[in-house]
């Protein structure tokens, strides 16, 4: 059955291909609710966990496997990257079940972040590229919804578990083993990406050279694309990568000390962010401006953690703080590069272009994540909050000021406008698209 053919096989595409984001945020939870239990276990220094964090699935690891996959994905194919990639991670998330010493753990958490680097930049490709003009926002959200469901249900696990300690923990990371198999076989019976096979064999003309890296940066109108991209995900990602693997130890900084607690309170952050990427992000980034819609989503971020930071510690403070950064990660700034990193760049090297964007947004959380303990044992979190709140700051400008103007237009049409040459107006994708839009 052809991909698009109707709305449910869309759908069902777009849901498959997605669950690569649950079980990138569900390593990355996996890894924050249980690196407390591994220093214990294996008698890690604030140091060595930092380094652990910095090689996991939340940066150098996922940076490493993007900046293989992607062009990877461009020359073999969205389908032969999600297809194989879950294999070596569920390699990596099977290792740490069973790890035994800190070394086989480095190994559990690098693997598995090669595996969702590689991961990420062909599903949301793919996602894109099958999704129908009209309503591409609402397809990419679905994958942002996944990976907000990813630490809701991995942080539920952990407060439930929390009384098994590191078992607890290792039956977390088997539950993203059986998730990922379970993925792998759902995905076996997807077609190809029809834009890129169109491209791929000529059978649509496009005046494109080569495919990966080269031809990326042989133009301009891509170079722009990658800094204002990376200055929309990138100080925005610094923050959240941060946030999503250390939260627990900001808590503990701010005086929540129970593990159950911090658990909870997590829930409640992806929670909001579930229900706000899909009554907000999934509903409106289609139908209303963007550049409005993100602006709201990048305010409350802000808002967030200047409760957090300057509010009196408390109740009311951390519940405020943790409605807001919920709300705001679901309209927020990775739903809409998800969204832009698929329409500002052309078939033959839109994977590559992720690769590209996700390897250096996870190279710098990767850096940050390897001195940010120590830096929040040493300096409390009004200081890494003043930090964290002026990297959001920086993402909110680049985001509010250079939106694009690509709301519900055809990856085509908007390949034509940027790179200013004839292009085919209607192609299968787009007929596609149209026959969705009837039904």
């Amino acid at each position: 059955m052809r991909v698009g053919s109707s709305s449910t096989t869309g759908w069902r595409a777009t849901t498959s291909v997605a669950m690569s984001n649950y079980i990138e945020s569900g390593s990355i939870i996996a890894i924050a609710t249980s690196l407390g239990f591994w220093q214990t276990q294996f008698h890690l220094t604030d140091g060595f966990v930092g380094i652990l964090a910095a090689f996991s699935a939340n940066a150098f690891g996922a940076a490493i496997g993007a900046i293989l996959g992607g062009p990877l994905t461009d020359r073999l194919g969205r389908k032969f990257i999600y297809t194989y990639d879950l294999l070596l991670y569920m390699l990596g998330v099977l290792l740490a079940v069973f790890a035994v010493n800190a070394g086989m753990l480095f190994a559990a958490f690098l693997i598995t972040g090669i595996a969702v680097g590689a991961g990420v930049p062909a599903s949301w490709t793919y996602i894109a590229e099958q999704a129908p003009d009209h309503a591409r926002g609402k397809h990419v959200g679905m994958a942002q919804l996944a990976w907000s469901i990813g630490p809701l249900v991995g942080f539920a696990l952990a407060a439930a578990l929390a009384p098994l300690g590191l078992l607890g923990s290792r039956l977390i990371f088997a539950h993203l083993f059986v998730v990922a198999a379970i993925v792998w076989w759902v995905r076996q019976g997807l077609p190809e990406s029809k834009l890129w096979t169109d491209v791929k064999t000529g059978a649509v003309s496009t005046t494109h050279s080569g495919t990966g890296m080269r031809a990326l940066f042989s133009k301009r109108a891509n170079i722009t694309a990658l800094l204002f991209l990376f200055g929309v995900y990138g100080f925005w990602n610094l923050v959240a990568g941060q946030a999503g693997i250390f939260m627990p130890r900001v808590y503990e900084a701010a005086g929540v000390h129970s593990a159950v607690e911090q658990d909870l309170l997590q829930v409640l952050v992806w929670g909001c962010t579930v229900l706000a990427t899909y009554f907000g992000f999934m509903q409106l980034a289609d139908r209303m401006s963007r550049r409005v819609l993100y602006f709201i989503g990048a305010v409350l971020g802000i808002l967030a953690w200047v409760v957090l930071v300057f509010a009196p510690p408390g109740l009311p403070t951390l519940l405020t703080f943790a409605i807001s950064w919920g709300i705001a990660a679901g309209i927020g700034a990775q739903a809409f590069y998800g969204v832009w990193t698929a329409e500002l760049f052309a078939t033959p090297y839109r994977a590559s272009a992720q690769g590209v964007l996700f390897f250096a947004a996870r190279i710098a959380v990767g850096l940050l994540s390897s001195v940010f303990p120590v830096l929040l044992a040493a300096s409390g979190v009004p200081t890494v909050g003043l930090i964290l709140i002026a990297f959001l700051v920086v993402a909110l400008l680049i985001g509010v000021i250079w939106a694009p103007a690509t709301q519900g237009k055809s990856l085509r049409q908007i390949e034509a406008e940027r790179y200013g040459r004839d292009t085919p107006t209607t192609t299968s994708t787009d007929s596609t698209a149209r026959e969705d839009a009837r039904a």
